[in-house]
Parts: structure tokens; C-alpha cells; sequence
């Protein structure tokens, strides 16, 4: 669970020139590259050149297909033809979400001097305040806490009038946690003259309401159906009495010992529970849900993606927001809810 793997000189060049046969500039191809992207993705290689001509884009595809590649790099290669601060916005459901998008645009943009912005709640505002006040050219937060800075920040000179372009990243997920009314106030104070790009899963009804509001003639693009996966993944359930769920949960545990494991639930109260049963049992399990510090939530992520801990125990709402690569097995210690 380290770093991006290292491409070899055959390969960097091969990658170099993948991404810039999509239009991307030779800088950001190279940092492409070095965050050991081979090829484009799907969502790239379709939502890319659409986004450098200058089209509103909708992409609906799942986690982990590449998306903040697909939105980050046409933003990026904007801002070098006209740098200015506070130039892109990228809303996200979750904190996690949000501040892997931040290091991975920070990432992208090393060779060009972009600074981010993270604002997202269970962190100190005068913190993030003192952020916005060094003028960064991409803020990236959870519209609760964007909605919070442009009320009270307002003595630092924040201001989204300038803004060029809005990203709504997993939008069904935005709609889902009632962010609706936070979204709107956004879109009252920025400009209507601006690049919008919305991602989601799926396409709900309140998406399309949500692009109708925010989108100018957007050019859709799809790269995975509902509900589809990824061909190497084995899917199995059981059917067992509520009352021995735990029981049989300790059983797969210790059948696979040595294998990482993420386990999703529905409740706070419920990962709370299980982590402290699996910790007391011996095993290594962090909990990561909404009742916790944004510290402590960062301090479990990071030991379970270290390989200090090998089960990590969230909410199911966090497992859209979650982006690790190197991961044996999920379990859905609740039948995740429809949405």
C-alpha cells in the first residue's frame, strides 16, 4: 500500500505519449506518468478531449475508473494558459474523498506550482481560513464547509466570483446526504460563464435535476453500467441468522488471516461496536465513521493503508469515498441500502 508504482523507461515514455495523444500538455503527460499511470482509463481517454475543447461534461462511472484524472488534468492545463487563484472548485460527499482528490491534483500539478485548498468539516475553520488566504488555485472541500467559508470568511477576501470551473464529484452520493440545499447556495455565487463537469455512479432522478440547474449543453459519457464490476472480483453472500453474524464474521477473519480486509455497516454505532468486538478478539481492526475527529479519522486511514492495521470498519457511506488500491477482501456486514 506504498507509493505509485515506478514505471520503467519504456513505459513512462509510452504513458508520456498516451496522454498526449488525448491533448494533454508534454508537463502534465510527464506527471502523469509518474504517479505510474500506464494508459489513460476509459473516463479519461472519452472525457478528456471533450473537456479541453471546452464542453460541459457529465461521466457516469464508479469509483476507482480514473475520474479525478479525467477532471483534474483539462483543469490543470487551463490554469497553466491563465493562472489565477481560486480557479476551480471540486465538491465531493465525503472528507476522505475530498482530500484524496486535493493530494492527487497537488500531485499532478507538482511541476506547475498548483496550490490546493482542502475545506472539509471536523477541522479547524480558522486552519482552512489561513489556507484560503494564501490564494490557492483549487479548493477542494464537502459543500457543508464551502457553504460555511463563504458566510464567514468573507474578511479574508474568499469570494467564488472568479471561479471558472465547478467539479460535482460523485454527484448521486452529494444528493443522497441532503447536500441539495448547500449545492444551490454555491451556485447562487459563482458564475454562470464557467466549465461545470458532474460525475456520478449512477444517474437518479435528482442528477438530472441537478445537471438541468448547473450544466450548459453537456456532452454525456458512460464507461460502466449500474451495479456493474470489475472482472476480477469474486462475489459471494450468506444467508445466516442475524443473531450469529459475528460469529461467522470472526470465522472468515481468521480463515483468511493475512489478508486485508474492509468491512462496511450501516450505522456509527455498529462499526464502533465491531471494531472494539475484532480488537478484542485479537484482531487488527480501526473504526472510521462521521462521530469521529477528522485527526483520528485521517490517524485509522493511514495506519490501515501503512499495513499497521489489516481491517478497516466504516460506514457504507464512506465506501465511495475511500480510494485504496491494495485491498483482499470487503465485507458487507449489512446488506447496503438502495439508493
Amino acid at each position: 500500500m506504498g507509493g505509485p508504482d515506478k514505471l520503467t523507461d519504456v513505459e513512462r515514455a509510452a504513458s508520456v505519449a498516451a496522454f498526449q495523444q488525448l491533448g494533454i500538455c508534454s508537463q502534465l503527460a510527464e506527471s502523469a506518468a509518474s504517479l505510474g499511470w500506464k494508459t489513460p482509463s476509459s473516463i479519461q481517454e472519452q472525457a478528456v478531449p471533450l473537456l479541453l475543447a471546452g464542453q460541459d461534461v457529465i461521466g457516469l462511472a464508479q469509483t476507482g475508473s480514473g475520474k479525478t484524472g479525467a477532471f483534474s488534468l483539462p483543469i490543470l492545463q487551463a490554469l497553466m494558459d491563465r493562472p489565477q487563484e481560486h480557479f476551480a472548485l471540486i465538491l465531493s460527499p465525503t472528507r476522505e474523498l475530498a482530500i484524496q482528490i486535493a493530494e492527487q491534483v497537488e500531485a499532478l500539478g507538482s511541476g506547475i506550482g498548483v496550490k490546493c485548498a482542502v475545506l472539509v468539516g471536523g477541522i479547524d475553520m480558522m486552519a482552512q481560513a489561513i489556507a484560503l488566504a494564501k490564494r490557492p488555485h483549487v479548493i477542494v472541500g464537502t459543500p457543508g464547509r464551502v457553504v460555511d467559508h463563504l458566510s464567514n470568511t468573507k474578511a479574508c477576501g474568499f469570494s467564488l466570483k472568479q471561479l471558472k470551473h465547478l467539479v460535482l464529484d460523485e454527484a448521486d452520493k452529494l444528493l443522497d446526504m441532503d447536500f441539495e440545499a448547500e449545492i444551490d447556495q454555491i451556485l447562487k455565487v459563482i458564475p454562470r460563464e464557467r466549465r461545470t463537469q458532474l460525475f456520478s455512479a449512477t444517474m437518479t432522478n435528482k442528477v438530472q435535476k441537478l445537471q438541468r440547474a448547473c450544466l450548459n449543453k453537456p456532452v454525456k459519457v458512460e464507461v460502466a453500467q449500474k451495479y456493474s464490476t470489475v472482472d476480477t472480483l469474486r462475489q459471494q453472500y450468506v444467508f445466516i441468522p442475524a443473531k450469529y453474524k459475528d460469529c461467522y464474521l470472526a470465522y472468515v477473519l481468521n480463515e483468511l488471516s493475512g489478508s486485508t480486509f474492509m468491512i462496511f455497516t450501516r450505522t456509527c454505532d455498529s462499526t464502533r461496536r465491531i471494531a472494539l468486538l475484532l480488537r478484542n478478539l485479537g484482531f487488527g481492526a480501526v473504526p472510521i465513521h462521521g462521530h469521529m475527529s477528522q485527526p483520528k479519522r485521517l490517524g485509522a486511514l493511514n495506519k490501515f493503508k501503512a499495513g499497521e492495521r489489516n481491517i478497516l470498519v466504516g460506514t457504507d457511506v464512506a465506501s465511495r469515498g475511500l480510494d485504496i488500491p491494495s485491498v483482499d477482501v470487503v465485507i458487507n456486514y449489512d446488506v447496503p441500502q438502495a439508493r
